[in-house]
């Protein structure tokens, strides 16, 4: 019973593949059915149940072969270099075709007692040819591209000739006009910082600021640099506004508070509502655990300092000297330390308090301190701002 279940499931899977690609067949997916033909015919290619695959597959390869080379003979007839691309990967694909055949061959017909047909064409000539007329279509437009002033059309060419390098590795001096057209189409961006407060930034915190080796938001196209350089044209700046530093005044807040809690002491023995002892069935008196109240006086103390920084980040176009985007942002650091002593039993409290017990007090962070520790939270801010709003 169950071989002949699997059985009739295994002709179920066949039968749905096959209905499958010849659906493929008649809806012009013509590659499609190949594939799927080809991964039926991998394993036991000569069984009456792959019949079927391979008629698919003998009209399927002829339907495709009959398209491409229409496809071709009219795009080879128009002589315009911009079908070179075409050309290329339809002979490309044409002998990729045959070489996924080629394994499974022969192919029988069983009932017509043939080998089904695959005519073989040898088109690495045809390959070579469109190639190299791509290759040089591909370099004569990116040179051309180059001569423009445009940094979107040096993109262009970037993106032409690393391709030609792909299809055609080391072609004249393809890989030296990659360097160029990547260094002409990128957009360089000058980041500084401007204070706009009557307080004094701390120098730390502005080369952190602008240490953008730790920011990971260098892209193809866009660089950032703090310190100008040398023969580069900047595209863009971006300008890092300090409009307000707010310090709050070193406070020291006390708080004072009992805690209380039932802990085990030992046992004692069990009465009754008139005061007699209970005793069990064997008459022994019958103990329990004995708890007693434990109280605690907590003094806390909370050293507590602040710092608030707003700033303006700045995007200009140095080509025009237009603003073209401005975004504020407010970073705060807080500055919160508590330590605690007691009278009474610890063990009232949580243990976990344990540790402010054991603190005393320490020296308030300076002024610039506080500014600099607001930076990591600032840094997070910019590059949330640089990551979500590129210049183009």
């Amino acid at each position: 019973m169950k071989k002949i279940t699997f059985i009739l499931l295994f002709l179920l899977i066949i039968s749905c593949g096959v209905k499958q690609t010849q659906s493929m067949l008649s809806n012009g997916n013509y590659d499609g059915a190949i594939e799927n033909a080809v991964d039926a015919l991998r394993t036991n290619k000569t069984a009456k149940g792959k019949q079927d695959y391979v008629y698919l597959l003998e009209e399927s390869f002829a339907k495709a072969k009959e398209r491409d080379q229409s496809s071709l003979n009219l795009l080879i007839k128009e002589n315009n270099p911009a079908n070179y691309e075409r050309i290329y990967n339809l002979y490309s694909k044409m002998r990729s075709r045959q070489e996924r055949i080629k394994p499974l061959l022969p192919l029988p017909l069983l009932k017509e007692g043939r080998n089904a047909i695959f005519p073989m064409d040898d088109y690495s000539d045809e390959i070579i040819s469109s190639k190299n007329n791509l290759s040089g279509f591909l370099y004569i437009n990116a040179k051309k591209l180059m001569t423009s002033q445009n940094k979107m059309d040096f993109r262009q060419a970037f993106d032409d000739l690393r391709y030609l390098d792909e299809l055609n590795p080391n072609y004249k001096d393809v890989r030296a006009l990659m360097d160029q057209a990547q260094l002409k189409g990128t957009d360089f961006v000058h980041v500084y910082t401007k204070n706009e407060t009557n307080m004094v930034i701390p120098t730390r915190l502005q080369d952190d600021l602008l240490d953008f080796s730790t920011y990971g938001i260098n892209d193809k196209w866009t660089v950032y640099h703090n310190n100008r350089q040398k023969n580069i044209n900047y595209d863009y700046g971006m300008i890092v506004n300090f409009r307000g530093i707010v310090i709050s005044p070193e406070q020291v807040r006390e708080k004072q508070f009992i805690k209380e809690k039932q802990i085990k002491d030992g046992t004692k023995t069990l009465l009754d509502s008139n005061g007699n002892v209970v005793k069990d069935s064997i008459g022994n008196a019958i103990k329990v655990d004995n708890f007693k109240t434990i109280k605690v006086n907590i003094y806390e103390f909370t050293q507590f300092k602040s710092c608030q920084v707003t700033a303006k980040i700045d995007y200009v176009d140095f080509r025009t000297n237009q603003l073209i985007n401005a975004f504020p942002i407010t970073s705060e650091f807080i500055f919160d330390y508590i330590y605690a002593n007691y009278n009474g039993d610890k063990r009232a409290c949580e243990a976990d308090y344990y540790q402010y017990f054991e603190r005393r007090a320490v020296p308030f962070p300076s002024n610039e301190q506080m500014i600099y520790d607001t930076g990591e939270d600032l840094k997070i801010k910019l590059k949330g701002i640089i990551t979500n709003n590129r210049f183009r």
